[in-house]
């Protein structure tokens, strides 16, 4: 894979991560059936990549436990992003979970380390951005409720980045995905397979999509990309996710930004570029 190629599968993967509150509405179901469908179309996915790789899945037994919470933050993570999505639209539910690289910095301080200087101003930016989405600050407004799933959504997504960096070294990426997606589909079936034999083909359609497209297909193209391009460029890309995501559900379901959203929105994507931009060539999350 070329420079030019590897650039152009960081935007393909990151246009996928962006629809994936589109294809979630679109599936017009509850969010731990489309945790559960999702975790399904990855899990083959995934599988029918390794098995074209030529790559069994090997994973030592020192490393399942942390798969298996691997999974379980994963499934939560999904779980929470679409209760955002159900309760307020895929715009506020993007913007919420965007604030998960602010949540990585306050978690690394929690860990002993030291962010830069910079870092600390992207999470005052993120905080600030955030209040502007939702200024009514009222527990009982939807768009509010809607903001705080999005950002446990965040929050549980930054644990799940650093515990893949923690890991990274020891498992191969695609297999500890594989392997997440088999936790997140082991512990939400049991909950939602009454309401998977009940949807309609085109709700399986989106299903697909998410598992397929935003989850196998995007993270393959991350992982491949990464080894010609740098983590800071990925990064970078990656911080349109929000872009996308509001695009499509302005232009699909009429959900029009209000002035906060756009401002805050703005605030919170200007942030985590100029985190990106410092970074230099640092990890990119690869359980997104």
């Amino acid at each position: 894979m070329n420079t030019r190629n590897a650039l152009l599968g960081l935007h393909l993967g990151a246009l996928a991560f962006g629809l994936s509150g589109i294809f979630g509405e679109l599936a017009n179901t509850t969010p731990i059936a489309i945790v559960s469908g999702r975790a399904l179309f990855a899990v083959l996915a995934l599988g029918l990549f390794l098995l074209a790789l030529g790559r069994p899945l090997r994973i030592a037994a020192r490393h399942l436990a942390w798969l298996g919470l691997g999974g379980l933050l994963l499934g939560a993570h999904w779980l929470t992003f679409f209760e955002s999505v159900r309760v307020s639209g895929v715009a506020i539910a993007t913007l919420g979970f965007a604030s998960f690289p602010a949540f990585t910095v306050l978690l690394e301080v929690l860990l002993g380390e030291r962010p830069r200087p910079g870092e600390y101003l992207m999470v005052a930016l993120v905080s600030v951005g955030l209040l502007m989405v939702a200024p009514a600050l009222d527990t009982s407004d939807s768009n509010t409720q809607g903001l705080l799933w999005g950002v446990m959504s965040g929050l549980l997504f930054a644990l799940l980045s650093l515990l893949g960096r923690a890991i990274a070294s020891h498992v191969d990426p695609i297999q500890a995905a594989l392997g997440q997606n088999l936790v997140a589909l082991a512990c939400s079936l049991p909950f939602a397979g009454a309401t998977l034999q009940g949807l309609a083909a085109p709700q399986w359609f989106w299903l697909a999509l998410l598992g397929v497209f935003c989850t196998g297909l995007a993270h393959s193209l991350l992982v491949a990309s990464l080894r010609v391009v740098k983590a800071r460029s990925a990064a970078l890309i990656f911080a349109l996710e929000p872009v996308y995501g509001i695009s499509f559900a302005w232009l699909l379901f009429s959900q029009t930004p209000t002035p906060g959203m756009l401002a805050g929105g703005s605030l919170i994507i200007v942030a985590v570029c100029m985190s990106a931009a410092q970074a230099g060539s640092g990890p990119v999350p690869k359980a997104a």
